[in-house]
């Protein structure tokens, strides 16, 4: 039998061409696999994995949607009502609140969970962080942060009050609001503020200027009525990019009505409650050289003692200095801005009281240095007179008092206080 060799060409040749069939069987295979149609059933895989992918996924996703005030990055926010977390589909777990360096503030979550809010009101120009975690009905949770920054003092108004919240006062008071910033927008600050009276009489709001704000009825308040203000300003934008801070309500209480009526040519005062004469006085008005004012005045401070240098009001000698300086004025009650009192006078004597006008424009009654004898007029007025209570001079030599000269606005007519009313 003849024996045959195969050479190492023959077998890589034999190989190759083994490889070639293999491989093309493959290759065959493959294709026969899925035909011409192979790519789109890939496809269609592809989609469907990912589409249970998405599901599966969501199912993951907690349903609770936590809304966070101010929106993150917000600047100029208010300091009152504007930090809050609410919560949909879901209930409030945690909520924290910090400034920028860590202090923490304390807050509230509202009974059923859906709401939180700061205890306390924020810090103007300063940067708070809030980060709130809430659950939805599967136990799956949610979480939202947020920054914002408060307004600063430079982008904000306040106005100062007066009287003070839980005072009584004379039925001359008025509501008497000065703002630390021009307010160009007055309908819009004068809108958010509102002055009720309990004996419902109209209260009508009167700018003297841009940074002064009164509010009165047309006669005085009802003796005993209770009257309210309610500052709305958080966020009222009283001048380009200047915003209000504040809300609040105040309230305080009318207490029996006194009238005191100076005379200036009689040297006389009538003081009366409730229409009624329970005392009349003599005095000593300004001198005709320096004669009271005319009008109506409402007292806006009272000092048992206090010091009065007439270089301060423009009353000088030649060497500048005033011709007056009294460090201890007894029982001395403020009814005008420029100056204008009703005090206790120790150094004038006896005989001057309702006999000479002889003062630098106030009106003078009768007293003892140290304010300690209560049987002096002086000190019986001081003592029987509150804030707001109303003093009006007539029959002076001088003009009538301005309305905005301190707390006076009732020596203008109710037409024109309403006229510069901006609502």
């Amino acid at each position: 039998m003849e024996k045959r060799v195969i050479t190492d060409g023959k077998r890589r040749k034999g190989l190759m061409a083994a490889s070639a069939v293999l491989g093309g069987v493959l290759v065959l295979s493959a294709c026969n696999d899925g035909g011409g149609d192979k790519g789109a059933v890939s496809a269609d895989s592809s989609k469907a994995s990912q589409a249970e992918v998405d599901e599966a996924a969501a199912k993951e996703v907690s349903k609770a949607r936590i809304e966070i005030s101010p929106k993150n990055g917000s600047t100029n926010a208010s300091i009152n009502n504007a930090a809050k977390v609410t919560v949909s589909d879901g209930t409030l777990t945690e909520v924290t609140m910090t400034t920028a360096d860590g202090a923490a503030v304390q807050g509230t979550l509202s009974s059923d969970g859906k709401s939180w809010k700061p205890d306390v009101q924020l810090q103007r120009s300063t940067t708070y962080k809030i980060a709130a975690t809430a659950k939805d009905a599967e136990g799956l949770e949610a979480h939202e942060n947020a920054s914002f920054t408060t307004v600063s003092p430079a982008n904000s108004f306040i106005g100062n009050f007066t009287p003070e919240d839980g005072s009584t006062v004379g039925v001359g008071m008025p509501v008497s609001i000065n703002f630390n910033k021009p307010i160009t927008d007055r309908k819009a600050v004068q809108s958010g503020i509102t002055v009720t009276s309990s004996s419902g009489q109209e209260v009508v709001g009167h700018w003297f200027n841009s940074q002064r704000l009164d509010f009165r009825p047309e006669q005085y308040w009802a003796e005993g009525s209770t009257v309210t203000m309610k500052l709305a300003l958080d966020g009222v934008e009283g001048s380009d990019g200047v915003y209000g801070v504040q809300q609040k309500t105040v309230t305080f209480t009318i207490g029996r009505n006194q009238v005191s009526i100076v005379d200036a040519a009689a040297k006389t005062m009538t003081v009366t409650q409730d229409g009624k004469t329970v005392k009349t006085i003599p005095i000593s008005a300004g001198s005709p050289e320096t004669p009271t004012y005319n009008g109506q005045m409402v007292i806006s401070e009272k000092f048992k003692e206090t010091r009065m240098n007439g270089a301060t009001v423009g009353f000088t000698d030649d060497d500048g200095k005033g011709e007056y300086d009294i460090k201890d004025v007894p029982h001395a009650m403020r009814l005008s801005t420029s100056g204008t009192f009703i005090h206790g006078n120790y150094w004038g004597a006896d005989s001057v009281f309702g006999n000479a006008n002889t003062s630098h424009g106030c009106v003078g009654l009768n007293d003892v240095k140290g304010a300690n004898d209560p049987k002096q007029p002086g000190a019986w007025f001081y003592n029987n007179s509150i804030i707001g209570d109303v003093v009006i001079v007539k029959n002076s030599k001088d003009t009538t008092i301005k309305p905005d000269n301190g707390l006076n606005g009732w020596n203008m007519d109710w037409a024109q206080w309403k006229a510069s009313s901006a609502v």
